[in-house]
């Protein structure tokens, strides 16, 4: 097997994993790993490194890329693109967007591009690099998405306060608080949730562009939710500081029984191991769709919406710079 292997967010809690089992399962790929912190002083960074080190003949690259910085974005495309082009890169095989931001504690702030950030990372700049490198990947390569049971109405629990949908102005999306908006903690838990909806319709309607452009129609796109990882870090980041000691001393310590009472609840190597099978092709081949690890299942009902998706793409298309003359994609536009 041979082809290059992109993930963002690489120094995160489910990526870490997912690179070991990768390296290990599938040693003859070469990984293409962004982190927004590349410093051998983050400690994330530094474990990601050390992973990279337990396998001497890995084939993998650490770059720097602010998934919040849209210019960064398609710089980080232009590099990839160039590198394949010369023979530096092997074609892309899989592409999964895995990092994620959510701010759950301090007022919202924007991106670049006026973006609101959890939309930026979540959405718009996986959207956009996964347009911008359609046309260095294999003919049967596999674009990845990263879901979560949140971004459907009454799966958030007690931190859903506003129910995750588009509104129908999307230029809404990237609205901050108002000075009635307290509940910082509802409102961006609903900004997350709402990306991760935005993102799992995209994948849909970039699904139905994908099957009619004959030059790319076998490249799939798939969303997986990996889950409720009780060993993430998630809940430690950008959150109030109740949450964090949830994390600490109720989540992680009682991890067992969790997931004896949910199976929707279970490990970052768990969640790794199917998201690195769906990633590289050996389970689904050729299949799209949305996956709680390696079950087809249904998304929201409104993530089917025809309507919406048709809205939202142009959109997409807009805020994330696409043009015809930077996507292989003919029938984007």
């Amino acid at each position: 097997m041979s082809g290059a292997v992109i993930i963002t967010g690489a120094s995160g809690s489910l990526a870490i994993p997912a690179i070991d089992y990768l390296l290990t399962k599938y040693p003859d790929y070469t990984l293409v790993l962004t982190v927004r912190n590349p410093s051998d002083t983050d400690p994330n960074t530094e474990r990601l490194r050390a992973v990279i080190t337990k396998h001497p003949k890995a084939k993998a690259s650490v770059r720097t890329l602010d998934l919040s910085d849209l210019d960064a974005v398609h710089k980080f495309a232009d590099a990839i693109i160039a590198e394949v082009s010369e023979g530096k890169l092997p074609q892309i095989c899989a592409f999964i967007a895995n990092a994620f931001y959510w701010n759950l504690k301090t007022q919202a702030d924007l991106a670049s591009a006026g973006l609101e950030r959890s939309l930026a990372v979540n959405h718009v700049a996986h959207f956009a690099l996964a347009l911008r490198l359609l046309g260095s990947f294999k003919p049967d390569g596999r674009i990845v998405f990263l879901g979560t049971e949140v971004h459907i109405p009454g799966k958030g629990g007690p931190l859903e306060k506003i129910a995750p949908s588009l509104p129908d102005n999307l230029d809404d999306l990237n609205n901050l608080d108002g000075p009635k908006d307290t509940d910082k903690t509802g409102k961006g838990f609903w900004r997350y949730a709402t990306s991760k909806l935005a993102i799992i319709m995209a994948g849909y309607a970039l699904n139905e562009r994908l099957q009619k452009d004959p030059a790319l129609s076998q490249i799939t796109s798939v969303t997986i939710d990996p889950g409720n990882l009780t060993d993430s870090r998630a809940l430690r980041t950008n959150t109030p500081a109740a949450l964090g000691l949830m994390s600490r001393f109720f989540v992680q310590p009682l991890s067992p029984l969790l997931r004896l009472v949910n199976s929707h609840n279970r490990t970052t190597a768990v969640a790794a191991e199917g998201l690195i099978e769906l990633a590289v092709g050996n389970t689904h081949p050729g299949e799209r769709g949305y996956y709680n690890l390696l079950d087809e299942v249904k998304s929201s009902e409104e993530s089917y919406d025809k309507s919406k998706q048709e809205k939202l793409w142009p959109k997409s298309l807009g805020w994330a710079g696409i043009t015809a003359g930077n996507t292989a994609l003919k029938t984007a536009f």
